[in-house]
């Protein structure tokens, strides 16, 4: 999608993160392996620059304030919006995709957010800075088309999730008007996991059984057995 070759293999790159875990001795970690452009040349074209690669690992508490976290958490209405598939790879986990949504986040924060909704280029509801979104209404569970934004590992592990449960699933085009009819609301993401929303802007969600159920369920599903006991 970036027009470049990381010079490893799947396995060679899972093989590293596993090392990176072992030797820092991390059990419950945030893992980021990034790829990026040599500085051999300069400008635009880049097609010589050696393409390096990276494995960081984070120590990962609850990305979100626990106490709030089991209330909901509260969402601004971003500014920027995602742009449309034609301007941008969108499909790519790229930084400079990332550019509009730290922005955005940081402004939420500012005025005592959590985090901020993003709408795509259209007006219709997207995502969230760094997460997918999911809403419920009456036992069903909607949530936006991933086709400008990253179609996230654990948003396809929650949607596998809730079919499992027989819980029906709806992706399709969400209008910010709808909101109003929806009594759930939750986000996902590698760092959110399955986090319950309580509000975003003047929109008022309530964290309920459906949410829970999920939350539950991710956790057992991710979790080493042990662990996800104890918790």
């Amino acid at each position: 999608m970036l027009d470049f070759e990381i010079p490893y293999s799947v396995a060679e790159i899972d093989a590293a993160k596993r090392l990176v875990l072992e030797k820092n001795n991390q059990r419950d970690a945030y893992v980021r392996p990034v790829a990026w452009r040599g500085s051999e040349q300069m400008g635009v074209s880049a097609q010589n620059n050696k393409i390096h690669l990276a494995i960081a690992t984070w120590q990962w508490p609850s990305y979100f304030d626990p106490a709030q976290r089991l209330k909901g958490i509260r969402l601004d209405l971003a500014e920027y919006r995602r742009p449309d598939p034609a301007t941008a790879p969108t499909q790519a986990k790229a930084a400079g995709l990332y550019m509009i949504c730290t922005i955005s986040k940081h402004r939420a924060e500012r005025k005592g957010y959590a985090d901020a909704m993003m709408l795509d280029w259209q007006g219709r509801v997207a995502e969230c800075t760094g997460a997918n979104i999911f809403f419920v209404r009456e036992g069903k569970i909607h949530t936006p088309i991933a086709d400008c934004f990253l179609d996230g590992i654990t948003r396809r592990t929650v949607i596998e999730l809730a079919r499992r449960r027989g819980l029906e699933l709806i992706e399709r085009r969400i209008m910010p008007d709808e909101l109003t009819g929806f009594s759930e609301c939750f986000i996902t993401g590698s760092a959110a996991e399955v986090t319950p929303v309580s509000e975003i802007a003047h929109w008022r969600f309530t964290p309920g059984a459906i949410t829970k159920q999920l939350a539950d369920d991710y956790t057992a599903e991710v979790q080493p057995k042990g662990k996800a006991a104890a918790a």
